[in-house]
């Protein structure tokens, strides 16, 4: 009898597979961890989404999600031989390395080592080393700044680490898991510089101050990711795209699934398209709540590093904060922890409604009530830990629902 095991790629055995957010089981957790809006979908979004609810359900969707691009290419200025949608954002990323980037040991990458190269810096987005390993590809980690900013480009050739024949260069932007954000000029000169495909991950980009669109559509080595998850509530339908030169976009067509976009998920980021009024609205709530946060935070001895994402990265005070990500689960809130070094000491904690705010604010509160009654600390640090919560802006909110 076959041993499973010995079926298996040994660059499967040995893959340490993405790790998503908590999906939470318990009841009643409010849930600041994965970076979801707080907010619903339109009105609008969800009568079209009810409405599709049919006989539809037994046919195919468009292949290429035809009238999506079409409306795509109206809101970016391009046509729609620009645009890919994906699976979300991610199956998108996945099939940039498929496309653009050689697996180690092939024939072409003796001579030309970079081809099997995918780069990025880090800390970013943890997919990124998961879809090279996928891929049996070589993995290029550069470290960012040590304030989470980009290093110039006088700055990567002199350390000598950067690789700029780099089949696939991936950058987040609004980084993640920072929040900082990048200008789009320092980000064109990293794409000037570069000579293999780059890819600006914008999955965050609706909460900052300016995008990076224009080098997609200027570059033809550049393209620019979407999605409509993380500012377009609709994670749940998993649509993303990619703005880019047709040449670029129509090889990721040919190694797309097929219909690999269901057809409620077109259908919903269409009528968004047509709603965006209603969403910028809740993205300027988001800002609110997240400036506010970070005040508050920073009140009680917490280090927030500033934010152009629906996030932040704080580095709490007194013990490490994966005692923190427990003791915060202990008061029904999550949020979210990563071990590499560079962040390890601080959590990443998803901007919720304002009501969610002040939950998360009471319970950072009370847990260092409950270490001063412990530790019989002065009344000073007690000041520091009763601030008021009235400065919170008197925005419309959800309650968390159990």
């Amino acid at each position: 009898m076959k041993n499973p095991h010995s079926l298996i790629r040994p660059l499967v055995h040995n893959l340490r597979a993405y790790v998503p957010g908590e999906q939470p089981k318990t009841k009643g957790l409010i849930k600041l961890n994965t970076n979801e809006n707080p907010y619903p979908p339109s009105p609008r979004v969800l009568r079209a989404v009810r409405a599709a609810v049919d006989g539809r359900l037994r046919l195919y969707p468009n292949p290429t999600a035809e009238r999506l691009r079409e409306k795509l290419a109206r809101l970016h200025r391009c046509k729609p031989e620009n645009l890919i949608v994906g699976n979300g954002s991610d199956e998108l990323l996945a099939l940039a390395v498929r496309g653009f980037v050689e697996p180690v040991g092939t024939r072409s990458t003796a001579s030309q080592p970079g081809k099997s190269v995918v780069q990025y810096f880090t800390p970013s987005y943890s997919l990124y080393p998961v879809l090279a390993d996928v891929h049996g590809a070589m993995k290029n980690a550069v470290p960012l700044r040590a304030d989470f900013r980009l290093p110039s480009v006088a700055e990567l050739r002199r350390g000598q680490r950067w690789n700029f024949s780099a089949a696939l260069t991936l950058v987040t932007t609004p980084n993640a898991p920072s929040g900082c954000g990048y200008g789009t000029r320092e980000l064109a000169a990293l794409c000037k510089s570069q000579r293999g495909v780059v890819v600006l991950d914008e999955a965050y980009v609706d909460f900052a101050d300016e995008n990076a669109m224009k080098l997609a559509l200027k570059h033809p080595h550049v393209l620019v990711a979407r999605t409509f998850s993380k500012a377009y509530s609709l994670c749940f339908q998993r649509v993303g795209y990619f703005v880019g030169h047709p040449e670029l976009i129509a090889a990721l067509h040919k190694i797309r699934d097929s219909y690999n976009v269901n057809g409620l998920g077109q259908i919903a980021a269409e009528a968004t398209l047509g709603d965006l009024a209603y969403y910028r609205a809740n993205f300027k709530k988001i800002v609110a709540t997240r400036e506010w946060l970070s005040r508050e935070l920073t009140k009680l001895g917490f280090r927030v590093l500033p934010s152009r994402t629906n996030f932040v990265l704080a580095k709490p005070p007194l013990f490490p904060a994966k005692d923190w990500l427990q003791q915060l689960r202990c008061r029904k809130i999550l949020v979210r922890w990563f071990s590499p070094p560079e962040v390890r000491e601080y959590l990443r904690i998803t901007i919720g409604t304002p009501r969610e705010a002040m939950a998360l604010v009471e319970a950072v509160r009370k847990t260092l009530q409950a270490l001063e009654s412990k530790s019989g600390r002065s009344s000073k640090l007690r000041a520091s830990i009763l601030t008021d919560c009235a400065s919170l802006p008197a925005l419309s909110c959800r309650s968390v629902q159990p």
